[in-house]
């Protein structure tokens, strides 16, 4: 049960709605988190720019790998929502989410998402050695970022007790 009912379309403001709108315009649906964020435009607006981030990711990354490093996150921090809608986009890839045959960079990335889902986040020197011999500073810094967003999306959804939205109710782990 959500510690914080999710708003309806019917009882934003101006600022909410424009918010609303162009989230459905943009990714094609307002969740019961982005619903529930949207009693504070400011909170909404900082955890949305995990899609800028992802956007920053992508190029050297790639889609299953980004996806892959979320779930790895979410599932780590115990995320209902988060897990399961990284559970729905690796299956619906034709992935096994139990089941990744990762190579060693692959590998480097999910490390990396496992220890960011720690309590303090520390990374080992030894795998930051690692993963700087695979990506440039700026790749880096856009990737612990973009885990550190993922990471506070978890958060929020655990703190909330968001709802999981019934598109998902079908990938559950």
């Amino acid at each position: 049960m959500p510690r914080i009912d999710p708003v309806e379309y019917e009882e934003t403001n101006p600022g909410q709605r424009a918010a609303w709108d162009d989230m459905v315009a943009g990714q094609g649906r307002m969740t019961n988190m982005k619903r529930t964020l949207l009693h504070s435009l400011p909170a909404y607006r900082a955890l949305m720019e995990w899609y800028p981030l992802r956007a920053a990711v992508a190029p050297f990354l790639g889609e299953r790998l980004a996806d892959i490093f979320c779930h790895a996150i979410s599932s780590d921090n115990d995320c209902l929502i988060c897990s399961t809608y990284f559970r729905r986009a690796l299956i619906d890839a034709g992935e096994d989410p139990e089941v990744f045959v990762l190579d060693a960079r692959e590998q480097l990335v999910v490390d990396l998402g496992r220890c960011l889902a720690r309590p303090l986040g520390r990374v080992p020197d030894e795998l930051w050695s690692r993963l700087a011999a695979e990506f440039r500073d700026e790749e880096m810094v856009a990737l612990v970022s973009f885990g550190a967003m993922m990471v506070a999306t978890n958060l929020f959804n655990n703190a909330v007790g968001v709802e999981l939205d019934g598109y998902l109710e079908g990938y559950r782990g």
